[in-house]
């Protein structure tokens, strides 16, 4: 990984009265790399990312790009940083060509290498066929593909990108997640998703965070060891006055290193070589008198990371 640090941000922090909504965060973006930016709902995500591309003014802290302090170069540091929203923002009676020629001249670019850029966005986003149409009469996919085109038109060094896949088929899923992927080889891309599985399969480091604090930075690899090497068993169980706490105790028993975890009607175990623990697991079971029902065998995941840390609770 480059070790050149391309956005930094020291104890970052953003009130809402007696709200505290960003709490002195403080971490590192390196150049070329995909930065997942992870957290539940109202944990802070959107907040921080608009105190780093220079949109909202924290109460206390500082972002810096390249060294260079947003608060002082604020216009330049702009410049420097393309955003793709979460939702979807075009002009209904502009053409997809027409949408990137005007963003591109807002950013300063003249309008031949505005219509330049915009050309060379249509083709690389498989939007060529759709470039003189309205985008009132794109597809949801093709509306979220010309977003992201209007994100780079002025060609930024850093990429925010808010739920790329959200919304999105399959296809469309694929075919955003392989251009991300493209793209961070020339780019510094910051990314905010609930998709683990996206998150897990794009991003070189992870951070997570909640209540405005950031509690881990790692990489994907390393944060799933986090959480216990070895594979994952998953149990339903059908049953009622069974001895639960007993059976946590036995299992555990079993050999050095097994984590177990009986909650809402679902037994984990996790352990190195777990599969062959299961035969003994179903012993148990049937001496707890408890019926076992569907059973599911995995590696760890981000998403168990993600409620390790974060907790099982809805967010509104």
């Amino acid at each position: 990984m480059n070790s050149t640090v391309v956005l930094r941000t020291e104890k970052l922090t953003k009130r809402y009265g007696a709200l505290v909504a960003i709490d002195k965060l403080s971490l590192a973006v390196y150049k070329g790399e995909v930065f997942g930016f992870l957290g539940p709902n109202g944990a802070g995500k959107t907040t921080a990312i608009n105190m780093m591309c220079g949109l909202l003014e924290p109460d206390q802290g500082q972002v810096f790009i390249h060294g260079q302090l947003v608060a002082q170069n604020g216009a330049d540091s702009r410049a420097r940083v393309g955003v793709c929203p979460q939702n979807t923002i075009l002009w209904q009676k502009l053409t997809c060509l027409e949408q990137l020629i005007f963003v591109g001249e807002l950013y300063g670019l003249s309008r031949h290498d505005a219509r330049r850029r915009g050309e060379k966005l249509i083709d690389e986003l498989d939007l060529a066929a759709k470039r003189n149409q309205l985008s009132s009469r794109l597809s949801g996919g093709m509306q979220r593909r010309l977003n992201l085109a209007l994100a780079l038109v002025h060609d930024p060094e850093i990429l925010i990108l808010d739920e790329p896949e959200a919304g999105l088929d399959p296809q469309n899923r694929v075919r955003v997640r392989e251009y991300i992927k493209a793209l961070a080889r020339g780019k510094t891309i910051i990314l905010t998703t609930h998709n683990m599985d996206e998150a897990d399969r794009v991003a070189d480091r992870v951070a997570i965070i909640d209540h405005g604090r950031l509690l881990v930075v790692d990489t994907p690899q390393a944060l799933k060891q986090s959480v216990g090497v070895g594979d994952v068993i998953e149990i339903e169980l059908n049953g009622s006055g069974a001895d639960l706490q007993g059976l946590k105790a036995r299992l555990s028993s079993l050999k050095q290193g097994v984590q177990v975890v009986v909650a809402h009607n679902t037994l984990t175990v996790r352990a190195l070589n777990a599969v062959n623990l299961i035969p003994f697991i179903m012993d148990d079971l049937a001496t707890a008198g408890i019926q076992p029902g569907e059973v599911r065998l995995r590696p760890n995941t981000l998403e168990d990371v993600f409620i390790q840390l974060t907790g099982r609770g809805l967010r509104e």
